[in-house]
């Protein structure tokens, strides 16, 4: 009997969650009982954890074929092991949520019911945090921080939960970027995209994977992917300090000349050069950086995450590449 039911894939990052899995599983596949018209893959790549987390896995996709799973040689950080979930999505769509569950997965109907309505994606924007106030603040101020210097449209207060279409998946297989920053680049893509507000619950098990440093590299990762603001402070810096030459080599006319001031011989002269020297040093490596920031924003390829084992994987899959000397679309191996 053929199965018209819409196949979602489910994308769950993993690092020592062993305490959070068997809920996670639990919770996901109660919420798609009361879906009928849908069928779904869990999709969970395992960033070499060191706890009791591919075993358990294991264990889940022995008994359950739809369970799938990539464990990657060795940790490759939480955004690099997300796109690699993503490229690996066979769906009509994908879901992104976490393993601890802070997302709540009941949600999932609601963001499938805005599918449906034809968006492509489909986001989660945070309404309340359960954090510290300091560390909220700073959070929220981020996030404006990047969509103001982002030539991008990139939502504020939008988590990593989300839903996108097949559409953005087959953008996604040909991204190959060692520093991604998934959600700044899904939002650059455009297409129809919408948020909705939820109440993100607390942790009940297990340690939270994002310490200050990880959160500060990711915001690095997501200001430098996503802005040139960084390059053209430096041609700002630049300017500025060879207009402050200039001044100061107008006050060191002006003093000689019309005041008569006996500078000390050769004094002046030297330290006019040298800040006219830096100044012009400044100002045009702020221009070769501009062009070499649009190099680096065009031209990222590097090696993808190794993987070291899969569950339920074992099929080779394939996608659509467009090659754009021959026009045509070729099918290559995922």
């Amino acid at each position: 009997m053929l199965d018209n039911r819409t196949k979602v894939s489910i994308l769950v990052p993993v690092y020592n969650e062993d305490m959070n899995i068997e809920r996670a599983y639990a919770e996901i596949v109660r919420v798609f009982a009361a879906l009928p018209d849908y069928d779904y893959e869990i999709i969970v790549t395992d960033n070499h954890s060191t706890d009791r987390s591919f075993a358990l896995l294991r264990e889940i996709a022995e008994r359950d074929p739809r369970v799938r799973v990539i464990r990657f040689a060795r940790n490759y950080g939480y955004e690099r092991s997300l796109l690699v979930a993503y490229k690996s999505a066979t769906g009509a769509c994908a879901v992104q949520i976490d393993c601890d569950l802070q997302d709540p997965p009941e949600l999932i109907p609601k963001m499938l019911e805005l599918w449906r309505q034809g968006h492509q994606v489909v986001y989660g924007v945070r309404e309340t945090l359960e954090e510290g106030a300091v560390m909220r603040a700073t959070r929220r101020l981020f996030y404006r921080l990047i969509a103001s210097m982002s030539e991008d449209d990139l939502p504020v207060n939008a988590g990593e939960f989300r839903l996108v279409d097949a559409r953005i998946l087959s953008e996604l297989r040909q991204v190959d970027d060692t520093s991604p920053y998934l959600r700044g680049l899904i939002s650059s893509m455009g297409f129809s995209q919408i948020g909705f507000e939820y109440v993100r619950r607390i942790r009940t098990a297990g340690e939270s994977k994002f310490p200050f440093r990880a959160m500060l590299s990711l915001a690095v990762d997501g200001v430098l992917n996503h802005s040139l603001v960084p390059l053209r402070l430096a041609s700002a810096v630049g300017l500025l300090v060879g207009c402050l030459t200039f001044l100061l080599s107008l006050g060191y006319i002006m003093g000689r000349l019309v005041f008569g001031q006996d500078w000390p011989a050769g004094f002046a002269t030297t330290t006019l050069l040298l800040l006219m020297s830096i100044s012009m040093n400044a100002i045009f490596l702020g221009v070769l950086g501009e062009y070499l920031g649009r190099i680096f924003m065009q031209a990222k390829h590097r090696p993808t995450p190794i993987i070291e084992e899969t569950l339920n994987m074992d099929q080779p899959r394939h996608h659509l590449v467009f090659d754009a000397d021959r026009r045509t679309q070729i099918s290559t191996a995922l």
